[in-house]
This record gives C-alpha cells, structure tokens and sequence, in this order.
C-alpha cells in the first residue's frame, strides 16, 4: 500500500514515510493508493476480539510496509488500562430508542483526540527506525482545544522528538488551556496565537513548507511532522472506532449483520467524519454520514450548496473545537470525489488559497450528498440540547456532542429515518463545565475552574476525571503569546536556529 499527495498523484510513498513526513512537499495530504476492502464476515469477527486486536486488523490494512510484531507493539503499547479509564477504550452508551453514543473520551486527556495521539507516537518512532531516519522529528500541531493536550501527552519526553503546540489565545475552554500550559515534559513547548485556530493552521502549514525553513532544520539533523489530523497516522487510527462500534453492535444484538447505521460527528477539521467515510468504504454499511456544525457551518453550506466558502464572521461558541473555518480534511475527502484528479484539487485550494472560496461540480456535489447530510445548531440549541438530554435520561454532554444530538434529532424529525444511528461523543463534559452547568441550572457562573467541577459532579454524579482533577494545584508552565506574524521566527528561535 503506497501513499499518494492529494495534489500530486504521480507521489508515491511508503506508510512509514507518509506518517514521518506528515505533509506532502507541494501542500497536499496523503491518502492510499486504494482503500482496502474487508468482509462482513471480518467485521463480525472483530466483534470477539479486544480493541487493541481490533485496530492490529485495520492497520494491517493500511499499514502493509509494517511488520505484524510491530504493528501489535503499537496497539498494545497504545490501547491498555494504563492509558484509558475502560478496558472497552471506547464505550457504547444505549441513550434512546435506536441511538447509541460513542464514547471516545476515556483517554488521558479526556477527548477523543486520546484514541489516535496515543498510539502515533509508536507508529511515528517505529516509522523513524523503519526508513533508517538519523533526525530528530519536530511535531509543530495547531489546535482548538484538544488535539494539543492530546499530542502533548502523547509525546512528552519520546526520544528524538520534540513538539510545539499552538492554540488560539481566546479559543479554547479555560480547562482546555489549563491542560496545556502546565504540561510535563523536557521535549514540549506551547505558545498561544492572537487570532483564531484557522491563523494556527495556515501557519504551521506554511512553516511545513517553507523551503529555508526545510533546509534549516536539515542542516541541524531536524525535521517536521504533524501530529493535526493532516497526518495519515492521526487519521487512520480514528477509522477504526468505527469498525469497532459496528462489530460490537452486531455482537450485542442491536443490529444484525449487514444492518446499515447512520453515523452523526460533531465537525469542525472534518477528520472524524471522514474516517466514518473510510470505514464505510472499506465494507462498513452506512445509510448517511451526518456532519454537525455550530454556528461556524462552512461545512453544512458546502454540503448542502457544494459552495465552500470561508469569506463569513469567525464566531467564538461554547464548543471551540469547532471553530474552524478552513477544514483541511475535506481535501481528502475531494480527491476521492474526482477519482484523484490532482489537478482539480490543486485548483479549487488554490482559490481557498486566494480568495477563500471554491465551488465543485455538479457531478461531484452529487456524489458528496449521497453520502453526507450536513446540519448546524447555535448555542441557544447546544444549551438547550444539553439541558433536555439530562433531564430525561440523567446524561450529561458536553457542548460538542450536544451539537450532534442537536443536528441528529433535527435530520431525524425532517427525514422520519429510524435507522440505527451512532453519535460520536467527542470530550468529557469536564472539560467545558462552566458552559455545561449554565446549560443545566441557567445561570451563568463566575466560579474559578475547580468550582465549577465540583459543581458539575455533584449534578451530574459523574467521577471526575484523575487527570483532571491533578491539574488544580500544577503550575503553569507555557505563558507566551504571539502575533500570526511571529510564528515561524518564533519556532526558529525556540530550536535554536
């Protein structure tokens, strides 16, 4: 299995080398030559199996330049109690009639950036030693919120390797940063951006591909890799909850073999959603992929006009994982659209580039609907949402999943589809308290952090998380702050270059 660049087809590269390189020379992601088929009988048998064994199967899909050994050392290194709170890692819970709420948030950090930034740092030093790479690897990640701590907990003190997160200053919950900025780690280092998650982005990526800068690092026996979802690594192991949740589904008897399930993600990058697209490609059966917005909805209007436009109001919410403008995963998602024509692709982000907008064809609008619905709510309704869910079934959400309810019940009520439909649930509700607890009691709180914990455990009768709960007495450790402007020297200056 070679890897291509979804703007240059004619790229082809190892796994080992996608996942250490990150992103492709001329800005493109990279995506496999082919996506793997596997049978339903496949599918079922996963069901018997431990989620460790469960992801070994997927990447050997993928993986193929791996070695068995090597491909278990890192799911069993990865997927174990010592790094989630479940031996299930992800939990199944049954809300309503014919709903079921992925829980992918007992991991470290408490989002489910845990279920891919645990196991990448093993598939990125194994892939270091496979292509015989004498470099240390400098992980730059751009973050709204979560993939941050996740890449920082992932890759604190991994030899050969050294990371920098950026979060947008005014972006992220007060948990979120406080996550962050008190990072253990000799190899770490966190710097807020004035601006929004979207300047975080273009960025890095520009820093990615900056020749000068390049050749720098290479001169000291430096390179870049990704830990964002740009990164193949980071996206492959979020195809396989899905697999997972099916054969589970199938092994609990709440569907039969061959059942289709709509699958709802709350989205801002797009990777999440996608990798549902990868499973169903690969044999998963899919009825609709409903992707749910806030009020950042680039993403509904694409879907739904085949226009992407970014040139809008960028809107701080009560879910800032998702606020985002600019998701570049849909690059992937295009190029599988037009059967690889880089040509087109290089066009449509080249005019995202410019003038922040681009509109596909009518062929490739059609093919983007038959598959994905597109659905947004304000935080009025996340609030509400929130609210209602706790008071029928005593369930807390948090803001993000409570978008996916939102945008799920919605579809639900305009469509009449009773299929069997899998919410993604994509953080603990402890990591966005103060918004959760005004959802539930209405009144706005100016408590410090810790209060608003405890608060929301003695309503929710949640346990609140250890890493969590560790964080109150941590000093901070990260308190820089910087234009846009300033990221590269910035990065430059903290490598000593």
């Amino acid at each position: 299995m070679n890897y291509k660049s979804t703007r240059d087809s004619s790229v082809k590269i190892s796994a080992a080398q996608a996942i250490v390189q990150g992103i492709s020379a001329d800005g493109g992601l990279f995506v496999p030559e082919e996506i793997p088929q596997i049978t339903m009988d496949e599918i079922v048998a996963l069901g018997d199996m431990s989620y460790s064994e469960r992801a070994a199967f997927v990447f050997s899909k993928y993986l193929t330049d791996f070695t068995e050994a090597e491909i278990r050392y890192c799911t069993d290194n990865a997927y174990s109690t010592k790094n989630f709170a479940t031996e299930n890692i992800a939990e199944i819970s049954h809300l309503f009639d014919g709903a079921y709420v992925l829980e992918l948030w007992h991991g470290p950090t408490c989002a489910f950036k845990d279920m891919a930034l645990q196991i990448l740092p093993y598939l990125l030093t194994t892939s270091v030693k496979k292509i015989n790479l004498n470099k240390k690897v400098i992980i730059l990640v751009a973050t709204s919120g979560d993939t941050g701590k996740a890449a920082l907990e992932g890759f604190a003190d991994v030899p050969d390797t050294e990371i920098m997160v950026f979060y947008p200053r005014d972006g992220v919950s007060a948990m979120q940063k406080r996550q962050m900025i008190t990072q253990d780690g000799a190899n770490v280092n966190v710097c807020s951006i004035k601006g929004n998650f979207d300047d975080c982005q273009n960025g890095v990526k520009k820093i990615f591909t900056d020749e000068d800068v390049k050749k720098k690092l290479s001169d000291n026996g430096m390179m870049f890799s990704s830990a964002n979802s740009i990164n193949w690594g980071r996206l492959a192991p979020q195809i396989i909850y899905y697999l997972s949740t099916y054969a589970q589904l199938v092994k609990d008897g709440e569907i039969k073999a061959g059942d289709k399930i709509n699958v709802v993600v709350p989205t801002g990058n797009f990777g999440n959603i996608l990798a549902a697209y990868y499973a169903k490609n690969m044999g998963m059966p899919v009825n609709k992929l409903i992707c749910a917005s806030n009020s950042n909805k680039v993403l509904t209007d694409f879907i739904n006009t085949g226009i992407y436009d970014r040139n809008r109001d960028f809107i701080t919410t009560i879910s800032p994982s998702m606020d985002i403008l600019i998701s570049s995963n849909l690059e992937r998602l295009l190029y599988i659209l037009t059967d690889g024509n880089d040509a087109q692709i290089r066009e449509w982000f080249g005019a995202l580039a410019s003038s922040g907008r681009y509109e596909v064809s009518e062929d490739v609008k059609a093919k983007l609907q038959a598959d994905f619905v597109g659905g947004f709510c304000t935080d009025e309704e996340t609030k509400a949402t929130i609210k209602e869910i706790f008071d029928k079934y005593s369930y807390t959400l948090d803001t993000h999943s409570a978008v996916a309810v939102k945008v799920y019940e919605d579809y639900k009520a305009k469509t009449g589809d009773n299929t069997r439909t899998v919410i993604a649930s994509t953080a603990s509700p402890y990591k966005f308290s103060a918004s959760v607890l005004e959802a539930i009691d209405g009144k706005a709180d100016q408590a410090d952090e810790y209060e608003m914990v405890e608060r929301l455990h003695e309503v929710s009768g949640y346990p609140i998380p250890k890493s969590l709960a560790e964080l109150k007495n941590k000093a901070a450790r990260f308190t820089d702050s910087i234009d846009k402007s300033e990221q590269e020297a910035y990065v430059l200056q903290k490598l000593g270059l």
